[in-house]
């Protein structure tokens, strides 16, 4: 039985970016930019990106590719028997712990998305009702259970479709689409009163603010937004053709991460300071 592999160069991208771009360049980036001196902290962010996340992101590429297998599995076979084989355990066990907070924040998307294409948000709603809308969900018995759940069954649905017929053709559509809605609310968020403030907040250097916390801060996210440590880019890399360049598919996914960390923070802070938000609230 042969192994299936992604069908083009732009699915496998497309897949590896739906990976790396997440809750990490949506919901921490801005305020880790803002928090940590701006322009000042994104130019830390993307010298350690490339510095240092960007070689481990390769390496992870290449043993993915090179073993055609499971990261566990590539582990296993490319350590000669040495004590690295044990590393494999925890590339399944990181994923794991991660799914069981990811699929809670994705049935809160779904009550979200519902709600949104209900209208519940501009009609029918008081202002204070929205303002406990969230609380109300999550106190809820069974609906966050439910969404939970539907999440789930959702994801497996689409992994159990295989690669290319499951997490490329997935992915081809929504990555793109999820791009054109970010940078629809970017466009209209710089829009709102009052979001220069917010463009300020993320750009205007303060270097003062650089120091030991801060570059850790930077590096950790690099780390998180890029899925390192995970297995997940073993894992995709393993169905990648070996015809495929390297370097272009991981430094583009890395520029494709960062591209969107920008964009989310230009969609995020100008209607938070637009609104009265706290911009500390992550």
């Amino acid at each position: 039985m042969s192994r299936d592999n992604f069908g083009s160069r732009f699915g496998a991208l497309v897949a590896m970016a739906g990976s790396a771009v997440g809750l990490g360049n949506l919901w921490r980036f801005p305020y880790l930019v803002g928090e940590n001196g701006g322009a000042a902290f994104i130019i830390v962010y993307i010298l350690l990106s490339f510095l240092i996340c960007l070689p481990i992101f390769i390496s992870e590429f290449v043993i993915g590719r090179r073993s055609q297998e499971n990261a566990y599995s590539a582990f296993r076979d490319l350590s000669g028997g040495s004590w690295w084989k044990y590393v494999g355990v925890m590339t399944v066990i990181v994923p794991l712990i991660v799914t069981s907070y990811y699929s809670v924040v994705g049935g809160w998307s779904i009550e979200y998305m519902f709600k949104s294409l209900t209208f519940a948000f501009t009609h029918g709603e008081s202002q204070a009702a929205i303002s406990t809308m969230f609380g109300d969900f999550v106190s809820s018995a069974w609906l966050p259970l439910i969404c939970h759940t539907l999440f789930l069954a959702v994801t497996a649905v689409i992994v159990a479709a295989g690669i290319k017929g499951g997490i490329e053709k997935f992915s081809k559509v929504m990555m793109p689409l999820l791009f054109v809605i970010v940078l629809g609310i970017a466009i209209y968020s710089i829009t709102l009163p009052g979001a220069k403030a917010g463009l300020d907040y993320l750009f205007n250097p303060d270097f003062s603010k650089i120091n030991a916390k801060a570059c850790a801060a930077a590096l950790g996210q690099a780390f998180f937004s890029l899925s390192i440590g995970f297995g997940t880019i073993m894992t995709y890399a393993s169905y990648v053709s070996k015809k495929e360049n390297v370097m272009f598919q991981s430094t583009a996914t890395a520029v494709s991460d960062l591209a969107f960390a920008l964009i989310a923070g230009i969609a995020i802070m100008p209607a938070v300071f637009a609104f009265g938000l706290n911009p500390q609230s992550g």
